[in-house]
Formats: structure tokens, C-alpha cells, sequence
């Protein structure tokens, strides 16, 4: 999950950042009640505090839980009520109250629970009991998932998330100290976010929030209603690991009975989870069944993932029968390219009007097909039996199912529910997809303190109020009269004011690294000037390369309130992102400076963007590479250049009058890209002394020619003989890729696509226009492709691309028209790990015939070195792949792989890798590469 936060660009990374730490989000609900109930603090027996004890008031759907130092409030109106109060591993505790008009003190020491284990005797053959409970509880996990039909659930949610470190946090002290006085970040002092919400949720995954109060220690005014979330281990999988309930869990984990105790009429049964391999993907903790009714009790498990320890626990009450999670609590620790912190997530819900779907009768009985095989032979029913009945009838007439029949009535109660629904005409992909929707109340962020403090369940901790009293503090400062600012001591040179003179150190700055002007307050406009020095390189044709300064006048329209900007951070790269909501107009003059050439390059370009679609028009002369998907980033080849004499860069002149037209929005059904470009392209040579750009002299090594070595131009001793003619081309380009299956979820109106989630169909087509303005090329070239990722096992994933081309028409196929393939010769490689080859010549095969390429990337869990714990719980997955090219002078190029995927923790993966052609033997090469796509200046 991602967040976006709309503020200045620091306070807004920061801010992202934390919230992607903890890949989970919260929210609730609850009314104002009068100020009248009990508080305490719940202790063990040595005096130590218990965190998150659930409170629940027996016969009602009134609860609460206690804070992490075991303070609990519970407000009740004048009357008496029975309290029960549950923590995980202690015995319940139940006490009646008379309530009159204050708040009554009562402390209470909790007992650790004593487990019987009864008749129980396991031998060395024999099976641990716990196998038969558990079959009969995952045989019943959907039965229990799909038992309510709807509810409202009143519901109070608090994050406090805790930064404790931060990566080179040097770096940029002034701007962490500009950000602790105008936003309240502080490393070591919690972010809190508390919301009040009403939650009605309707099968299958339908949930309205409205948000009745939400506060955030950062800024009175933002309001931030997290995603609702029901943590629920009837499903598969949660939080990307498999359930303990998952018709797989017995592939995952082993279980062992710990014994049972009788609380209020019902048996339970503690059950340790211990995976067979541990590591992301799987828990470990315990887990508590009620016997009979085989549904959760309770559970507390752990599990790890992209570096961070993630707790959860849950305690379940009975509400009209059903067993529902009145309590969730979500734990996170950890760290993340050095920002390391950790965060605790709280939900305390109260249901009411719960609807149970009649056909869901609590009272069948499940027998285990393995313990009780002669009895499950009597109640057995056969596939004909399943399918020809309903559900509510089969149920109607008989109370006892085997485990393995229950399993399937299940599964054809959801196909002929789901063929119901399309008879209906209605919307399937409900069925697989959430639809959450979120209505906050103008007031939401307006509550004052005495509203919460009537209305919180959960008391504040300590440091939590001095938080929320920083905030007031910084609200005074920016916001007060002059006598609640003297009130604060505040000085008058205070520089949190945004009244600041930029000295000559900050121009000089400005000049550097650019600078944005805003014309005016609240103009739409805005000047940007971009320093030359982002887009510094070195290559043996221009020398000293000044690439992208110059001047940028934007124009943005619609409310900017409704953009959305942020960081994302993944397994497949960190990337920025926005969301605009209108147009948006650029105009921009940039350059490029070649001093060994002394040439001036400019270009003049118009962007216009509106919706989800961008128009760009580009007028001027640069350089290009041949390959104009860059298969070599400049900053590398600069590297290379100047510290291992190889210049990988192949590039070339042109004068260029370009329009390109994309939408903008990833994972969608459809996606679409055009471009027409007429260009005067000029060949480039190597400068006649390259000395000075060789820091190092390899004595086995020299730069080679500005020409590519191409198989099909070269001559048989292998040495590059055709040098691309000056020449002019108009060309085209159309691509289209189409997602058929794709899957989605809808928020508040607003629609979010799955990544690889469905195959990838693309189509792409190319043309060179003859004697159109004086162009000299004429060809037709056609390319088809798919590329999918699916999951085939946890965290393991096989994924792949394959493509095939022609030129239909190669009348006049010059160099830079040539189909031209994602090569790599340096050591170290960024780029997409599935579609890029690792060692092949960037463009030894590139083709004006036809093509076919694959590419396969499978990724382990637990293979080989994972099979140490290690490894996993680092995040570590072993990956083989395979790359394939074949074209007329190709002679079946392949390459075979393995590689260690460290994964986000650390970005980086390292690759042995042994390349054949003609399906013998060549060569073998290391690599390192990274996992994410970094943007390193400008090309």
C-alpha cells in the first residue's frame, strides 16, 4: 500500500515513507458518551503493565482495549454492567459494576492462564491432536467467513508510528529542524493518527466508511480516514502470508496442541503455529479454537516482511451468536534502506445489526475424514449429491459433515452464488475485488480535545499527549496572537516564519542545483529553471556533456487541493508519483553543451496534459543513442568511460520536429502510444584526442569506434564496415498493450488497478515514409508481444516476456529504425531484471529482418541457500532465468541464469550467469544489478 501526502516536498517524502513502513491501514467508529465508567490499569501479577487488553461489556457491543502502559477507559451510562476482561495467554476476568454519575477507579490484576491437556496422550505414532482440530477448523474457515452477511460496526482506530532512525540523516539537519517546527516530525516522538468512524460492510466486500472524527499529531486540519481494515485468517492469505486456516496451511506449517481450558461454558484449544520454513510469507505464534464450533477465539502471530516484524493479534467475543474480532492489533518493526522505526496499529470495534446469512447454521458438526474415518463413511456425500442441491438444503436436513465434504459444498455454494448473481446482471467482480467507500464528516477534523477525550476508547499514552501538545505549540507559533506566541516564549527572530531573505549562499545554490519561481500567490504558473549539471556526462564524441539546463514555465489548471503526490517504494523501484486533477500546460527551452564539439544544442518543446492522456511537441537538435530506449544510462557510460577506457555509448546527430501522444495511467485495461517524428540524422565520430577522458589506461584496452558492430553489416573478420549516411526520415510509431483480464478495486469512486494481474497483450507498428519532405526511409515493421507474473507459491513468482517482429517492407532500413534488443556489457546493471539480457552486445544482433525473444524469470522462496532461515527472514529469494534471442545472425543467442535477490531491504541483486550460442558454451560473467529502477540524471 501506498500513501500520499499533499505538503512540501521533504515534509511529503518523509511523511510517505512512514506510512508504506507498516503495508497496513486502519479505521472506526464510535458516539459521544457521557462522562461516567470505569478506568484502571491491568497488571501482571509481577507489576507489569498489560498492553492491549480487550474490555468487553458483557451483553452489549460496548468495548475497548488498553494503552501500551495497560490504562483503560471504558464509558459507561449509570447502571450495572458485567465487564469481561481478555488477554491473550491470561485467564478472563469478569466483575459487575454499578455505574452512578463519575468515573469509578478499578485496577486489575490478571492471572496467566493454566492449560489442561486432559486425556491427551501422543506417542511416537501417534498424531498430535492438534492436526484433527485444525482440519475441522480450516474445513470450516470459509463456512465462518461468509456467515455474516452485513453489519455496522462502530469502531476507533489509532496509528502511532515511531521514527527512530533516519538514513544520512546529516545530510539534511536543516530541513529535519524547518520540519519539527512547522509539521511536528521528530525522530522519537510518535506520529499519531486517531479516527471515530461508522463501518457498514455488506458481502462480499463492500465496506462504507463514514468518518465521524479524525486527528493527526502533524496537523489539526488533515484529517486522514485510513483504508477499513478486517483482518480476517478465514481468508487464504493475509497480509501476503498464508493463513494458518488456508486449505494450504498443512504444505506451510506444523501444529501442536498445548493444551485447553473452560472459560464461560466453552472449551478452548491453544494450538502453536510453527511453520516448516520460516520467513517471509508464513506466521508462527499460537492460535486458540473453540472446540465444536472450530472458529477463533483468539490468536497472536508473527511474520515478517521486506525487512519489518509484523505482530498481530486478535480477540474475538460472541455477538448474536457469532464469534466476532472486537479487538486487532498490528505491531511493525523494522528498517529500510536506514530508516528504521517501528508502529502500532489499534482497533477497537463494537458491532451491531449484524445480519448471519440463514443458510450459515452454527450448530452443524464437522468430522474428521483422517481421526473419525468410519463415521465420516455414514455421512458422506457424494459429488452428485453437492452439486445438485442447495447449500441451505443439504444443511436443512443434515447436521453432520465430513471436513473434506464440507470443504467442497463450500466451493459449489460460491460457484452457484456467483452464477446467481450474473443471471442478475450484477457486477461479478465485487466477488474478487473490495469496493470501499469514504464519507467524512465536515466537522471530522474540527473535534475539539474535550470531544475526544469524552469519546476515545483507547486512552493516550504519555508520550503520545506530549505529541498532540507539540502540535498546539507549533499552532500557536504560526497561527496565535502575539500574546499566546510571548505565552511560548517565541522569539522574535523565530525562523519558522516564511518571511526569510535568500542570502548569496542560496542563490549560489539556486544557480546549482535550479529553482522554482512561483508568479504569484495564487497563480497557476510557475518557473522552474533546471540546472545543466544533473544531466553532466562524459563520452568519447562530445567530451564534456552539459545535458537538460534551461527553463521551464508551467501551467497548472483545476483545484490543486485535489493533486496527489508521493513516494513509492517497491520490490520494482522507488518511483514518484501524482495525480493531477485538470490540465496542465509546459513550455520549455533546454540545451545541450558539448565543450570538446563547443556546440549548443537547444530544443523547444510544448507539453499538454489532461486526464490521463500527454501530448508533447518537440522542436531542436540533440543526440541520440541508436537504441532510443538508452539501453546504457550516460552516467554509467560515464563512469566506464573515464575509469575502464570502454565507451558503450553508441550515439548519433539529429535535427528533430517530434510529436508524442501517451496515456498516462499504469495497469489499466488499455494503454496507447504514438509518435511521429521527422528527423536530419547526421553520423558522429569519436573526437580525434580522447586521452584526457581515459583516467585510467588500461593497457589491454582501447575505445572503440563510434560505429556499432552489427553482425549483419560486418564483414567476416567481425569489424564494423557500414557508417549510417547522413540522411532524412519522417517515421511512425503506434503501440497499444491490452490487458484483458485485469482486476481492480474501487475507493470512493475512484478506481485502482492490480499489478500483473492479467496477461499483457501488446502490438506495436513502425513505418518509414518515402520521398514525404525529402525522406530517404521506407520500411514496415510489426512486433507482438505478452508478458505476464503470477504467483506460485509464497513470495514466489514466475514471470515472463516473449515478442516476435518483422519488417514487412526494408526497402530503406537505416541504423536507428533497426529492431535493436535490451543489451548489457557493464558489471553492474539497472534496469527491468526480467526483460533484459545480461550479457549481450547492445547491438551485435539488432536486426532489419526478424526477431523472437524470451525471457523468463522465476523467483524462490526456498530453494536452495533458503533453505537456511537466515536467508528468508532477510527477505533473500533465489531466482533462475533464461534469456533467448533468435535472428538470422543471432545463432539461438542464450543465456541461463542464478541469482540472490536481496530484495528492498537492501536494493541489490547478484547474478552468476553462462551465455551460449548455437547452443554450445561461450562465456561465464558476474553481476550485480539492482532491484529498483533508479532515475540518475538526465539522458
Amino acid at each position: 500500500m501506498y500513501s500520499s501526502i499533499r505538503t512540501g516536498m521533504p515534509q511529503r517524502f518523509l511523511l510517505t515513507t512512514f506510512f508504506i513502513l507498516f503495508l497496513v491501514s486502519t479505521i472506526f467508529g464510535q458516539t459521544t458518551t457521557p462522562a461516567s465508567g470505569i478506568k484502571g490499569t491491568i497488571k501482571t501479577k509481577k507489576g507489569e503493565p498489560l498492553p492491549f487488553a480487550a474490555i468487553v461489556v458483557k451483553g452489549t457491543s460496548i468495548s475497548t482495549i488498553s494503552n501500551e502502559e495497560g490504562k483503560y477507559l471504558l464509558n459507561l451510562k449509570p447502571g450495572y454492567y458485567d465487564v469481561i476482561f481478555q488477554y491473550l495467554g491470561f485467564k478472563t476476568g469478569q466483575k459487575g459494576f454499578t455505574v452512578e454519575n463519575k468515573m469509578e477507579t478499578f485496577d486489575l490484576t490478571m492471572e496467566e492462564q493454566a492449560l489442561s491437556l486432559g486425556e491427551v496422550r501422543i506417542g511416537s505414532r501417534d498424531e498430535d491432536p492438534a492436526y484433527t482440530i485444525m482440519r475441522r477448523a480450516i474445513a470450516k474457515s470459509r463456512y465462518h467467513l461468509l456467515q455474516v452477511d452485513s453489519y455496522v460496526a462502530k469502531a476507533y482506530t489509532k496509528s502511532s508510528i515511531v521514527v527512530t532512525d533516519l538514513p544520512m540523516e546529516f545530510l539534511y539537519k536543516k530541513e529535519l529542524k524547518e520540519i519539527e517546527k512547522e509539521s511536528n516530525f521528530k525522530k522519537g516522538v510518535p506520529i499519531l493518527n486517531e479516527s471515530v468512524s461508522e463501518v457498514t460492510f455488506k458481502q462480499p466486500n463492500s465496506y462504507k466508511q463514514r468518518v465521524i472524527a479524525a486527528r493527526n499529531s502533524q496537523d489539526k486540519g488533515f484529517a486522514n480516514p485510513n483504508a477499513y481494515l478486517l483482518t480476517s485468517f478465514y481468508q487464504p492469505e493475509v497480509v501476503k502470508a498464508v493463513s494458518p486456516l488456508s486449505p494450504r496451511a498443512f504444505a506451510y506449517y506444523k501444529f501442536e496442541y498445548q493444551g485447553a481450558f473452560r472459560e464461560n461454558g466453552i472449551e478452548v484449544n491453544k494450538i502453536k503455529v510453527t511453520p516448516r520454513s520460516y520467513g517471509e510469507g508464513v506466521y508462527r505464534g499460537t492460535i486458540h479454537i473453540i472446540e465444536d464450533e472450530w472458529s477463533i477465539y483468539s490468536l497472536d502471530l508473527q511474520t515478517v516482511n521486506t525487512g519489518f516484524t509484523i505482530d498481530i493479534k486478535q480477540v474475538y467475543s460472541p455477538v448474536q451468536g457469532v464469534w466476532m474480532p472486537v479487538n486487532q492489533q498490528f505491531h511493525v518493526q523494522g528498517g529500510i534502506y536506514g530508516l528504521k522505526g517501528k508502529g502500532d496499529f489499534v482497533i477497537s470495534q463494537s458491532f451491531s445489526n449484524i445480519k448471519i446469512n440463514p443458510t450459515f447454521k452454527p450448530d452443524i458438526v464437522v468430522v474428521d475424514d483422517k481421526k473419525q474415518k468410519e463415521e465420516a463413511k455414514k455421512i458422506k456425500l457424494t459429488g452428485r449429491e453437492i452439486k445438485s442441491q442447495k447449500l441451505e438444503d443439504v444443511v436443512g436436513k443434515q447436521k453432520e459433515f465430513s471436513a473434506k465434504n464440507l470443504r467442497k459444498m463450500m466451493k459449489e455454494y460460491e460457484k452457484q452464488d456467483l452464477k446467481a448473481k450474473e443471471e442478475k446482471g450484477e457486477d461479478v467482480d465485487l466477488n474478487f475485488t473490495r469496493n470501499d467507500s469514504t464519507q467524512v464528516d465536515s466537522m471530522a477534523s474540527m473535534r475539539s480535545t474535550a470531544f475526544w477525550d469524552s469519546i476515545r476508547t483507547v486512552p493516550l499514552t504519555v508520550a503520545e499527549v506530549k505529541s498532540y501538545t507539540r502540535l498546539d505549540s507549533i499552532i500557536v507559533v504560526n497561527e496565535g496572537t502575539q500574546e499566546q506566541r510571548d505565552s511560548l516564549k517565541v522569539s522574535k527572530s523565530d525562523t519558522t516564519r516564511n518571511g526569510k531573505r535568500r542570502s548569496g549562499n542560496d542563490f549560489i545554490g539556486g544557480v546549482l542545483t535550479g529553482h522554482s519561481f512561483r508568479l504569484g500567490k495564487k497563480s497557476p504558473w510557475r518557473l522552474d529553471y533546471v540546472s545543466p549539471l544533473f544531466g553532466a556526462q562524459v563520452n568519447t564524441v562530445e567530451g564534456l556533456v552539459l545535458n537538460g539546463g534551461g527553463l521551464k514555465l508551467r501551467y497548472r489548471g483545476g483545484n490543486p487541493k485535489n493533486d496527489q503526490e508521493g513516494v513509492q517504494l517497491s520490490s520494482s523501484g522507488i518511483k514518484r508519483f501524482s495525480v493531477r486533477q485538470g490540465q496542465e500546460w509546459s513550455f520549455n527551452a533546454l540545451t545541450r553543451y558539448s565543450f570538446a564539439r563547443e556546440r549548443l544544442m537547444p530544443i523547444l518543446g510544448i507539453d499538454y496534459g489532461w486526464k490521463r492522456s500527454i501530448i508533447n511537441v518537440s522542436v531542436g537538435q540533440t543526440v541520440s543513442q541508436f537504441n532510443s530506449e538508452n539501453p546504457m544510462h550516460p552516467l554509467l557510460n560515464t563512469f566506464t568511460t573515464l575509469f575502464l577506457e570502454r565507451n558503450f555509448i553508441k550515439i548519433y546527430e539529429k535535427n528533430i520536429i517530434r510529436m508524442d501522444f501517451k496515456t498516462n495511467r499504469e495497469n489499466e485495461h488499455f494503454e496507447l502510444k504514438a509518435n511521429i517524428e521527422y528527423a536530419l540524422r547526421s553520423p558522429l565520430q569519436n573526437l580525434n584526442k580522447t586521452n584526457s577522458y581515459r583516467w585510467i589506461d588500461w593497457k589491454r584496452r582501447e575505445f572503440t569506434s563510434n560505429i556499432p558492430m552489427n553482425a549483419e553489416v560486418a564483414d567476416e573478420n567481425v569489424n564494423p564496415t557500414y557508417e549510417m549516411p547522413k540522411h532524412q526520415a519522417l517515421t511512425l510509431g503506434v503501440s497499444a498493450a491490452y490487458k484483458p483480464w485485469q482486476k481492480y478495486k474501487t475507493k470512493s469512486g475512484k478506481t485502482s488497478f492490480y499489478d500483473d494481474d492479467s496477461p499483457k497483450f501488446t502490438i506495436n507498428y513502425r513505418k518509414g515514409f518515402k520521398d514525404a519532405f525529402g525522406s530517404e526511409v521506407d520500411f514496415d515493421f510489426v512486433q507482438i508481444g505478452v508478458q505476464h507474473g503470477f504467483e506460485t507459491g509464497v513470495r514466489s513468482k514466475l514471470s515472463y516476456k516473449l515478442a516476435a517482429g518483422k519488417f514487412l517492407n526494408d526497402k530503406a532500413v537505416f541504423f536507428p529504425d533497426y529492431q535493436h534488443f535490451a543489451g548489457n556489457r557493464f558489471f553492474f546493471q539497472l534496469g527491468d531484471p526480467v526483460g533484459t539480457f545480461r550479457m549481450l552486445d547492445y547491438y551485435r544482433y539488432s536486426t532489419a529482418n526478424q526477431f523472437f525473444e524470451a525471457h523468463v524469470l522465476s523467483e524462490f522462496r526456498k530453494f536452495l541457500l533458503t533453505q537456511i532461515t537466515w536467508f528468508r527472514v532477510l527477505g533473500i529469494k533465489e531466482n533462475f532465468f533464461l534469456h533467448y534471442l533468435a535472428t538470422p545472425a543471432s545463432d539461438n543467442y542464450t543465456e541461463l541464469g542464478y541469482g540472490l535477490d536481496v530484495g528492498i531491504r537492501f536494493p541489490f541483486r547478484v547474478e552468476v550467469v553462462n551465455s551460449f550460442e548455437g547452443f554450445k558454451y561461450k562465456n561465464t560473467v558476474f553481476r550485480i544489478g539492482t532491484t529498483m529502477n533508479f532515475n540518475l540524471g538526465k539522458n
